[in-house]
């Protein structure tokens, strides 16, 4: 289920961008993007710093093996993110 406000909403900064990335990727911008930058101060950002602790932080597993981890579960999600 899309929201619409989070499809539609982005401001024209976002906008440029969101059209940007779908331009050089040929392909619709996925939309777990379209939501970090819907309202970044809100979600994006808090959830970027979550991200890059998780798999930057310190660790028993190296980034590679995080990385890996993350790949393969979006696999089996079918997530192209």
């Amino acid at each position: 289920m899309r929201v619409h406000r989070v499809e539609h909403g982005h401001r024209l900064k976002q906008k440029l961008m969101l059209g940007l990335i779908r331009l050089l990727s040929g392909r619709r911008v996925p939309d777990v993007v379209k939501t970090l930058m819907y309202r970044p101060e809100f979600f994006g950002r808090p959830q970027c710093a979550w991200t890059q602790a998780v798999m930057r932080g310190p660790s028993a597993w190296s980034v590679g093996e995080r990385e890996l981890f993350a790949a393969f579960t979006s696999k089996l999600n079918q997530c192209v993110f």
